[in-house]
Formats: structure tokens, C-alpha cells, sequence
């Protein structure tokens, strides 16, 4: 598995415990490494994944700007209203797309397999118009 997958997956992960626990980011993060240690017999030392904090990090200062522009694309569905998942899967791409300037297709990608792995196939379908038109709106 390539390296950025695994960290947008680990990113969301901890948006995940983030939004639902509603502690603060360096708590989630925290909470996420320990519990990779805690998998092992032997605790291990983990070590820091560098671009899924900056996802991490970036999202949290970013979100009320992106929850503005997802709820500007998502008619009919409050964001308090969507699952957590797809909540932070547009998230996430939403500011990887506007911020980290990986390309637009591969953020759009890689959400999509995100939504595929941990949501439903209608959150494939919703997160892709999202993601699109918020691409639209950034990128023209």
C-alpha cells in the first residue's frame, strides 16, 4: 500500500476520533498512536507520520472554512447530519485539494477509495459530486 494512502487512512482515523469524542487534536492524535502501539504484543515504539498530520492538523485549523464551501456543494444535507465518516473523507480532501495542492484527481481518488473502505457505495456517489464541485470552485 502506498505510503500516502496509509496516511490519509490514519488521517481519517483520527478525524474520526476527533469529531465524535470532540477532544482536542493533539488528544486524537495521541490517542492513535497508542493504540497502534497497543496492537503489538510488545509495545513499539511508533513512529510520527508526517503527512497525516499535516492532514490532520491542517483540516482541524481549516474546518469551519471547508464545513462553509461542503455545505455550499452538499444540497439538502447539513453536515451535523452526515456520517462522520464522509463528514471527514470531504474534509480532509477538501483541504488537501485547496492547501497541499495534490492534484485534484488524485485527492478526488483517493477519498472515493476512502469512502469505498470505510462508508457505504451512496457515500461513494455523494462524496465524488461534493469533491467535484468543490474542485470546480478551487480550480475552476
Amino acid at each position: 500500500m502506498p505510503a500516502r494512502h496509509k496516511s490519509r487512512q490514519r488521517a481519517l482515523q483520527v478525524l474520526f476520533l476527533w469529531d465524535q469524542r470532540k477532544q482536542g487534536v493533539e488528544d486524537a492524535i495521541n490517542s492513535f498512536y497508542e493504540t497502534l502501539g497497543s496492537e503489538e504484543d510488545v509495545p513499539v515504539r511508533t513512529p510520527r507520520d508526517g503527512f497525516m498530520e499535516e492532514l490532520v492538523h491542517g483540516t482541524v485549523v481549516k474546518c469551519s472554512e471547508i464545513d462553509q464551501r461542503i455545505a455550499a456543494k452538499s444540497e439538502n444535507w447539513r453536515l451535523e447530519r452526515m456520517p462522520i465518516v464522509d463528514r471527514n473523507i470531504l474534509r480532509m480532501a477538501a483541504f488537501e485539494m485547496s492547501e497541499v495542492r495534490t492534484p485534484p484527481a488524485v485527492v478526488i481518488d483517493e477519498a472515493l477509495e476512502l469512502a469505498r473502505q470505510f462508508a457505504g457505495d451512496e457515500s461513494v456517489s455523494f462524496i465524488n459530486g461534493v469533491l467535484d464541485a468543490i474542485r470546480r470552485d478551487i480550480h475552476g
